[in-house]
């Protein structure tokens, strides 16, 4: 009897490891079919070239909307980082985009110094119930070269410091450097994060200070090259995208209408007047006013905006210090002046100010804000001219 009971205790482990291994099996084989789509930074720290924890199957998926060069022009706003939280306060902001007539959210998505989060976005994304909203990212012209940020394609890391144009390092503050479109490195890269961005239904694409990014001598330009591959998984996806670039200076007709549009700043003082020269008077360099024929009949569209720079004489820092009646005299001012001239004119919602600059802001000194949380409470000024906006 003792023996029949050692044997029938054996047997009933047996079964219970076979059972166990089974199990085993289908949950390994479960997760090595889930389709990784989101790609999200990888912390400093440890390398980990293991990225089955990394990549999810999104909880949220965004269908955008076809694209309209007109919408964008007549109710597009500045959102500077809003999906990738900037402004300490994205339940504030999140709250005034879905109380806004704005339809086009100019450089929600950023890239300066700082990979695209996009597991981030999509949680932004997800509060945002104003149904139609394209969405816009900035492909900055500065990068981290000490960044970890994993590319699954090729099973390792971006090398940021093979992405460097040569003479640029620490241009930006330490450990940065301008990203060289020559680079094969820097190319991937861009293929990699705007497929991803349009993956959760991005559609404009703004490159910054482009000229930073590009070959000077434009017969070596490899930039057709990143358009046409964003071009085709477009059309791959089968959704519609506009390609932008500040472009600055540039007269070459052939090379401004590789883009869908330019984009630039207006050039404004603190008296919020628009200058109609090819540069702006208050620079001895040539900051170029892009609705200006030299620039404008060479182009595809043009769009600009309160620009930003953190300097106290940029656009935004002199429009913050404005008082209020100033500012919404500029706003009617800006807006009507340049949908007249067929320009767009983004509305500035969120924006970089300088942190000694004074005047209204945000959640904190050092970030501008339309909205009627804070000290500048410009949102209703900005949603009566874009709701009336033809």
């Amino acid at each position: 009897m003792f023996f029949v009971a050692k044997n029938r205790i054996i047997f009933f482990i047996l079964i219970l490891l076979c059972l166990g291994g089974f199990i085993f099996l289908v949950y390994r084989a479960y997760h090595a079919h889930q389709k990784p789509v989101i790609k999200e930074a990888v912390p400093s720290g440890p390398s980990r070239v293991d990225n089955e924890d990394v990549f999810f199957a999104p909880p949220y998926h965004y269908n955008p909307p076809p694209l309209s060069m007109k919408t964008m022009k007549l109710k597009g706003c500045v959102a500077d980082g809003l999906l990738s939280g900037y402004g300490e306060d994205t339940d504030a902001e999140v709250a005034m985009i879905n109380r806004s007539e704005c339809l086009y959210l100019h450089r929600a998505l950023e890239t300066w110094a700082s990979p695209p989060d996009f597991a981030q976005a999509l949680d932004v994304m997800q509060k945002i119930t104003k149904p139609n909203v394209m969405y816009g990212m900035f492909l900055a012209e500065d990068i981290r070269r000490d960044v970890k940020y994993f590319y699954p394609d090729e099973n390792r890391y971006f090398d940021f410091s093979d992405m460097c144009r040569d003479g640029s390092q620490n241009a930006w503050g330490e450990h940065t450097c301008k990203p060289n479109i020559g680079s094969k490195e820097y190319r991937k890269y861009l293929s990699f994060v705007t497929h991803k961005a349009m993956d959760i239904g991005i559609q404009s694409f703004l490159f910054g200070q482009i000229y930073f990014q590009d070959n000077p001598d434009l017969g070596q330009s490899k930039v057709q090259e990143v358009l046409d591959d964003m071009r085709s998984y477009a059309k791959r996806k089968g959704i519609q995208i506009a390609i932008g670039a500040q472009t600055g200076n540039n007269t070459n007709e052939n090379y401004l209408r590789k883009f869908d549009y330019i984009e630039g700043g207006v050039g404004i003082g603190d008296n919020g007047v628009i200058e109609n020269g090819a540069c702006w008077s208050q620079l001895s360099s040539c900051w170029a006013l892009l609705w200006n024929d030299q620039y404008a009949l060479r182009a595809n569209n043009v769009i600009v905006a309160l620009d930003w720079s953190g300097l106290k004489f940029d656009d935004m820092s002199s429009f913050a210090r404005m008082d209020a009646a100033k500012r919404k005299a500029t706003l009617n001012q800006l807006y009507n002046y340049f949908t007249a001239k067929r320009v767009g004119f983004l509305m500035p919602l969120m924006a970089t100010l300088n942190v000694d600059n004074g005047g209204c802001h945000g959640p904190k000194k050092r970030f501008y804000s339309a909205s009627n949380d804070y000290n500048c409470r410009d949102e209703n000024v900005i949603n009566n001219l874009l709701k009336n906006g033809k």
